[in-house]
């Protein structure tokens, strides 16, 4: 048999804290309780997971069986019951928080220990109505200072002229991001909250970040990619396609954590996953210069006189004030219709926030007033109606006429 090592008698045991706690022992094959044939009492000895010789306490050498002659093999009896261990509190800041208040108001400590003694025990786990408490309060106050720490951030923010819109929104939704986490991992600290203790819901947790969260997180970082390559920032003019196919333009009012704001020029308000603008093509009217080109086709009469129209066409959008003198605006005879002479005048906005439909409005306008005033046809579709003479159609005649003359 290999040497293994050999369990102590209870007698002989030295008084060492760190030495392991002397058991009855078992006859490893009859599973019966090993008595000592000297005293008649069961053996004690050190447990081991292999049966041992039985050493004797004086001389040190190993027992001997007086019926076989081998020597006396024991195994520690795994039969001994083991304390149950005692349910552990969840919050253990709440018992010492509630053994503080105690000892300075008998009052408010007898309250607590009511509160202490309203509880429910999961597993070895053991909540009170007092712990409850206590979770629910510092929760609150974490938050608050964390809501305050925010605040203030942005404020700061603010003043921070070195940074511009896009900089300043990308370091603000970063800041928020570290002081909540910051929040919930001193909230954990303060509580002392056993994290064994929500083990029990890691599963449905898990579940619940890979199918429910999952947009959600996707939104969270579409928006900081697009503040930090500044291709959509709050400020800038984008197209807004309805449900119905209708485009419209609108201006990002801000950007947040799940969805950009657009605000039209009706005020309607669209919010837009983050993510949407990240996978779809979007159509920045501002994203390396506010000035945009607005295009206004027009067409007039053959009869009419070129240079006057192109003369009184400069006219028109000189006399609007929010086309712009430089870049200077062009006036393009783009063709001959079937019916009229076609130009397209074009003319720079530097505000495409302010509308795009009504700048060409006013300038339509104006047009129109001047044509009138210099007599320039806008023509518009005719048709002539050519019809054949023939018998029928004259005997058609002839009867309208009688019946008129009747």
């Amino acid at each position: 048999m290999s040497a293994i090592t050999t369990p102590t008698p209870t007698a002989t045991a030295t008084a060492d804290e760190s030495a392991p706690e002397a058991v009855p022992l078992l006859n490893p094959e009859t599973g019966e309780p090993l008595i000592d044939p000297e005293t008649g009492e069961q053996m004690m000895g050190v447990p081991s997971q292999e049966a041992v010789p039985v050493l004797d306490p004086e001389t040190g050498e190993p027992i001997i069986d007086p019926e076989t002659g081998e020597p006396l093999m024991a195994l520690p009896d795994q039969s001994v019951d083991a304390p149950e261990p005692e349910a552990t509190d969840a919050v253990s800041t709440a018992a010492d928080l509630g053994d503080a208040v105690s000892e300075r108001s008998e009052t408010v400590g007898g309250m607590i220990d009511s509160m202490q003694g309203m509880a429910l025990e999961v597993g070895s786990m053991r909540v009170s109505l007092w712990d409850v408490f206590v979770v629910v309060l510092v929760i609150a106050v974490v938050i608050t200072i964390a809501w305050m720490i925010t605040k203030g951030m942005r404020g700061i923010l603010k003043r921070v002229t070195r940074l511009d819109e896009s900089q300043s929104v990308l370091v603000e939704k970063i800041a928020t991001i570290i002081i909540w986490v910051a929040a919930f991992l001193v909230g954990i600290d303060l509580l002392g909250i056993d994290l064994t203790a929500l083990a029990v819901f890691s599963g449905a947790f898990g579940l619940a970040i890979g199918f429910g969260l999952q947009k959600t997180f996707g939104n969270l970082i579409s928006g900081i990619i697009l503040l930090m390559d500044k291709s959509i920032k709050p400020g800038d003019v984008i197209s807004v396609t309805d449900n119905a196919g209708t485009e419209s333009f609108g201006q990002i009012r801000k950007i947040g954590i799940r969805a950009i704001s657009v605000v039209t020029r009706d005020q309607t308000e669209y919010l837009i996953p983050n993510e949407n603008l990240m996978i779809n093509q979007v159509v920045n009217w501002s994203y390396s210069s506010r000035d945009v080109r607005v295009k206004a086709p027009v067409g007039v009469s053959y009869g009419s006189d070129i240079e006057l129209v192109t003369e009184l066409l400069y006219k028109a959008v000189d006399d609007v004030p929010r086309v712009l003198k430089s870049p200077k605006p062009r006036v393009n005879l783009m063709g001959f219709g079937d019916s009229s002479v076609d130009f397209d005048v074009r003319f720079w906005i530097q505000d495409p926030e302010e509308g795009m439909a009504n700048i060409r409005s006013d300038v339509y306008r104006r047009i129109w007033q001047l044509f009138k005033e210099n007599d320039i046809e806008i023509p518009f579709p005719q048709r002539d109606l050519n019809l054949r003479t023939n018998d029928q159609f004259q005997q058609l005649v002839e009867a309208i006429s009688q019946r008129i003359e009747k």
